[in-house]
């Protein structure tokens, strides 16, 4: 396991909880069996762990909690174990909308506010009683209003402002929409953490007739914004970048923002190459099919759409019609965010499953170990890729 030698030697700073929000209770549960997995075959850490009632009960780290409504929509959290003394990891997903609650007899959807207001809920109850509190936050709350342009609300940095003043150590995040944003906290920890080995690696798995070099392979940019998403990503594989600028209209505004008026490309000749589109989430995905029209218009081969959070709001009908067409070969994202079950599936669309990203973060941060490897997997990267050329 990555790290093991360090962590064997190395004392936890305090016994581990893990809470798992229900809209994450998926990849919380798969989190926590890795740990105990690892963790048993580690006496330093059960030891320590053997001070955590919850583990000793129910050979757990998950803590139980829950966030009840009443018929009005207030809700109110309970934790219903002692977390005296524990180094808390809250886990949610702020974008989880499949889950209900009664809003005056009528079933009502949860919105990233809902989840966000549940997530304070809980650290309210355990703030004062727990050695260390830490939250993974995968989608970062209000990510992508980072900026002011305007007379507008800084949503994100009020938010993490907020979480430190309630008593929060540690905010981890994946693949946060403008990393600056985290100098609305100088002074605390964050962590924007990638998702490029798990795209690689799945990518590699599901394709079997890649050739990675310069003249089969291109990464993409669809717009400025990620360009040091492909950027990294092109030198670890050793290809060529290019990017597209989005000319918008600024004097409209469309479902919030400013529609797109044409794609510029930037970069060398595409003709044959298989494309790589890199970007942070799809929403609509509106953007990153046109990105993908524009790039087959361009003689572009095979078109990969990858980004770290699917949100597909707009459903997947579009998507469709880009395959059957041929404009795109396969949708790559991660299971940090809700996934539909008609996502799931589509046999275009290849899913990474992060469940074992993250216990390595809990658990490195759990002793207070170095995260450069998790926050850079150049090497990782490296020999994936060596071993699928050589098989290949």
């Amino acid at each position: 396991m990555h790290n093991d030698n360090l962590l064997s030697n190395t004392h936890p700073v305090a016994p581990l909880g893990l809470v798992t929000m229900k809209s994450f209770a998926g990849q919380g549960q798969e989190a926590n069996d890795y740990l105990l997995d690892w963790r048993s075959e580690r006496p330093l850490d059960l030891d320590i762990d053997a001070g955590n009632s919850s583990f000793k009960n129910d050979h757990s780290y998950i803590i139980k909690a829950e966030n009840p409504r009443f018929g009005s929509g207030e809700a109110k959290s309970i934790i219903n174990q002692s977390v005296r003394g524990l180094d808390l990891y809250l886990m949610t997903d702020v974008t989880n909308w499949s889950m209900t609650y009664k809003l005056c007899g009528m079933q009502n959807h949860y919105s990233p506010d809902d989840h966000y207001q549940d997530l304070k809920r809980v650290i309210a109850a355990a703030t004062g009683k727990a050695h260390r509190i830490n939250v993974i936050m995968p989608f970062l709350y209000e990510s992508r209003q980072h900026k002011r342009s305007g007379r507008e609300s800084l949503d994100c940095a009020l938010a993490l402002q907020e979480l430190i003043d309630m008593g929060v150590d540690n905010i981890i995040t994946f693949d946060a929409h403008d990393p600056r944003v985290q100098n609305s906290i100088p002074l605390h920890g964050f962590e924007t953490v990638p998702a490029y080995y798990q795209f690689i690696k799945n990518i590699l798995r599901n394709v079997d007739d890649l050739k990675l070099d310069n003249d089969h392979l291109m990464i993409v940019s669809p717009d400025e914004g990620a360009t040091q998403r492909a950027v990294y990503m092109a030198s670890v594989l050793g290809v060529d970048m290019g990017m597209f600028y989005k000319r918008r209209d600024y004097s409209t505004v469309v479902d919030g923002r400013n529609p797109i008026v044409a794609h510029e490309f930037l970069g060398p000749d595409l003709e044959g190459k298989d494309v790589f589109v890199v970007d942070d989430m799809i929403s609509s995905g509106e953007s990153m099919i046109d990105v993908a029209r524009e790039l087959k218009r361009r003689k572009a081969n095979r078109v990969f759409v990858i980004a770290t959070f699917g949100l597909f709001t707009s459903g997947m009908d579009s998507f469709d019609k880009a395959v059957e067409e041929g404009t795109i070969y396969r949708v790559v994202t991660t299971n940090l965010t809700y996934q539909r079950q008609e996502l799931l599936d589509r046999d275009y669309y290849i899913s990474c499953d992060m469940a074992k990203y993250i216990a390595l973060i809990i658990d490195t941060l759990n002793h207070d170990a170095s995260m450069s490897e998790l926050l850079n997997p150049y090497g990782r990267i490296n020999k994936v890729v060596s071993r699928y050329r050589a098989e290949h």
